[in-house]
């Protein structure tokens, strides 16, 4: 029920005070209405007695307070959906911008969700492809995780995150895949070449595209996320689809809260971000999993990029302690023209054990997985001890693992943007790089294996 007051007292900055209100909540949404028919919109940041706090989405410049009225809408940002919503891009407060006209809702849902009950969560265990060797091979992806990548600023996290978008497929299921897109703060050049390749790759018939530009309001770049997972929510849920959430870039969302927690002068926690931000994360990222009886799931990736690279700063930090893992993207196997440029050393799928073996993969993979993992840490020691004491200090075999390092890289996991490999492809280049090697090395794979894999001698 909407309760409308003509008690504004101030306005200070992006923040709004209102005086006298009654059953007023917190996260609720509030429409500023001008003598001139001119409307803001506002959301409750705080509640003390009767007063409340209220924070416009818009500026307040211009804003008469003395004739103007503040109507308190009862509920909370909400988001209109019906399975109209796929090919279609909205804002980042969820309206149409494709020029597509309004969505008929069928369903009208709270964009803060409701917390799924533990016990009712299903483990992930459902392979998933994304095309790319480095992760398929090495870091896979399962259904109903959380997998995000920590980029650096220049890198092409971007390029990657279209790449997944286009690739993703659950194999050996006919069963449906929709994509959920959502960027937080970036540039409108960004925005556009997101939607291009979409569109130009026909993805966007199974894709929603939430895009927050980074001259919308902060507030705005808080809600966004949440607009894209209840989205992903709705598709998964009502209508039994396997659901894949692509988030860019999660540091400029930490900036949105830092911003608007030092807006209402909250003591700062480490670097000034505010110190709920562990919980707030947690409550983006909890979203995803499959629950048991549910045909439908929701996995995400969110992108943050590293600040000067440091994987200490506490957005990845607290990042890392709430997902199953991290992609990690190399800015010198960047600089070498390696693409896409992830560094599978420190990256890490706590789930890919789940997700791989007869049935799901292949029943070499996870052998061969933890053959090319200490084959290539092995050939990178092997490169460093050389650049210290020169080649003259390798023996053979070190010899042979510096050339195996570096074939990976120019074989495994240089593939391009373009160019999408079945797990399949992505096993077998794996045994023809470990030919390099004496079959003596090849310690971690059971000789019936060997036998059966590894490509013959011509």
């Amino acid at each position: 029920m909407a309760k409308e007051y003509k008690t504004i007292r101030e306005v200070v900055g992006p923040l709004m005070l209102v005086d006298h209100v009654e059953g007023v909540k917190y996260d609720e949404l509030v429409k500023i209405k001008q003598a001139n028919g001119e409307e803001r919109i506002g959301k409750v940041l705080e509640v003390d007695k009767d007063k409340a706090l209220v924070q416009l989405f818009d500026s307040a410049q211009g804003l008469k307070i003395a004739s103007a009225k503040a109507v308190f809408l009862g509920h909370g940002i909400e988001i209109k959906l019906s399975p109209d919503i796929l090919g279609r891009v909205f804002d980042g407060m969820g309206r149409p911008i494709d020029g597509g006209g309004e969505i008929i809702p069928e369903k009208v849902m709270d964009i803060n969700g409701t917390p799924l009950n533990p016990v009712a969560r299903d483990y992930p265990n459902e392979f998933i492809e994304t095309g790319i060797s480095a992760i398929d091979g090495l870091n896979t992806l399962v259904r109903g995780q959380k997998l995000p990548i920590f980029s650096g600023n220049g890198l092409p996290h971007a390029k990657l995150a279209a790449q997944i978008a286009r690739q993703a497929r659950v194999r050996n299921s006919e069963e449906k895949f929709a994509v959920v897109f959502a960027t937080t703060g970036i540039t409108f050049e960004e925005a556009d070449f997101f939607i291009s390749d979409f569109k130009k790759s026909g993805a966007i018939e199974r894709s929603v595209l939430f895009m927050n530009l980074a001259n919308d309001p902060a507030i705005e770049r808080i809600a966004t996320p949440r607009m894209a997972i209840t989205c992903a929510e709705y598709l998964a849920y009502e209508l039994g689809m396997h659901v894949l959430v692509i988030i860019s870039d999660i540091t400029n969302y930490a900036e949105a809260l830092r911003e608007v927690s030092a807006a209402r002068k909250e003591v700062p926690g480490r670097r000034g971000y505010p110190g709920y931000m562990y919980t707030d994360l947690a409550s983006l990222y909890e979203r995803a999993g499959r629950i048991k009886g549910k045909n439908g799931s929701i996995t995400q990736i969110p992108i943050l990029t590293m600040p000067e690279d440091d994987k200490t700063h506490p957005i990845p930090d607290l990042t890392g302690y709430i997902t199953e893992g991290q992609i990690i993207l190399s800015r010198e196997l960047y600089g070498r023209g390696i693409t896409p440029p992830i560094d599978v050393l420190p990256s890490l799928s706590r789930l890919k054990d789940k997700g791989i073996g007869e049935g799901k993969t292949r029943e070499d993979h996870a052998e061969t997985m933890n053959q090319l993992f200490a084959a290539y840490a092995r050939g990178k020691e092997a490169k460093e001890l050389a650049t210290i004491l020169g080649e003259a200090a390798l023996s053979d075999v070190d010899i042979l693992y510096s050339q195996f390092a570096t074939a990976f890289e120019e074989q495994y996991v240089l593939q391009g943007y373009t160019t999408a490999r079945t797990i399949e492809e992505t096993l077998d280049i794996g045994w023809k790089l470990l030919t390099i090697l004496p079959r003596t090395e090849l310690k971690r794979i059971s000789v019936e294996k060997i036998n059966k894999y590894l490509p013959k001698e011509e």
